[in-house]
């Protein structure tokens, strides 16, 4: 399995106050062609942020970051602007917990599901991209995808939407796909629809997956590999059934603890 994404010693600093404050601290994942790795931990742990620095969506001039992101030969880090909008959305997509402020109210779901289309292959056709839009729409589990096509976010359900969230992040075959949170809003049942969708989409295009959460139970259905983060800091990183069975920290043990239990 060659690496994909290398990211080492990753530091992410605020600068909004009077002193500087540590939101990621030697932050380090390696990536797999094909690989699906979890992140998790609490609210505030850093997990979100260090996806966000991957994506290339800290950009404040209150934050710093140091270390560095390959991909492709290049640190994300470092490479210009046109680079990383090369990249943004076309190689490596991301999806967020919340489709309905994700997606834009007032266009139709064909239209956002093309738009990177438009932004990164503006030498395709309109009639292509409609072809494409709905093909994607079905592979995402819509089944009635030539009417979506020409629907509002509004007119959909949570679990619809965050379909269409998935379909726009991988109508571009994207390498990697970083899911933040994608099942946070749902409920039980349509949580276990994402991930085997996102299984799905895995198994069938290779996508790399860096899948974020703090349900570890989610988690040990989907990922191979885990990285528990807390405060900033990564605790532990290893196989997910070896961090499950044997967990080494502290505060991983806690988080499988707090894994609810359901007696037959």
């Amino acid at each position: 399995m060659g690496v994909i994404l290398d990211v080492t010693d990753l530091h992410i600093e605020f600068h909004d106050h009077e002193s500087p404050e540590t939101a990621v601290e030697d932050f380090d994942l390696m990536l797999g062609k094909g690989e699906i790795v979890g992140i998790v931990g609490e609210s505030g742990s850093g997990k979100s942020m260090s996806a966000l620095a991957i994506a290339g969506l800290l950009n404040r001039h209150a934050i710093s970051k140091t270390g560095k992101i390959m991909f492709q030969g290049q640190d994300l880090l470092t490479c210009d602007r046109k680079t990383l909008r090369g990249f943004q959305g076309d190689e490596i997509s991301i999806i967020f917990q919340e489709p309905m402020t994700s997606l834009n109210p007032v266009k139709r779901i064909g239209w956002q599901v093309e738009e990177p289309l438009y932004i990164h292959h503006p030498e395709i056709k309109k009639a292509e991209r409609k072809k494409r839009a709905i093909d994607m729409l079905y592979a995402v589990g819509l089944d009635n995808a030539e009417d979506v096509y020409y629907m509002y976010p509004h007119e959909l359900s949570g679990g619809m939407r965050q379909r269409v969230m998935i379909a726009s992040a991988m109508i571009g075959n994207p390498q990697i796909l970083i899911a933040d949170e994608p099942t946070t809003a749902l409920d039980v049942t349509v949580q276990a629809q994402i991930v085997e969708l996102l299984k799905k989409l895995n198994k069938e295009r290779g996508t790399s997956i860096i899948f974020i959460s703090h349900d570890l139970s989610l988690v040990s259905q989907l990922c191979e590999r885990v990285i528990v983060m807390q405060k900033g800091n990564i605790v532990e990183s290893g196989f997910t059934k070896d961090i499950f069975t044997h967990p080494r920290d502290s505060y991983t043990k806690k988080l499988i603890a707090a894994i609810p239990k359901i007696d037959i």
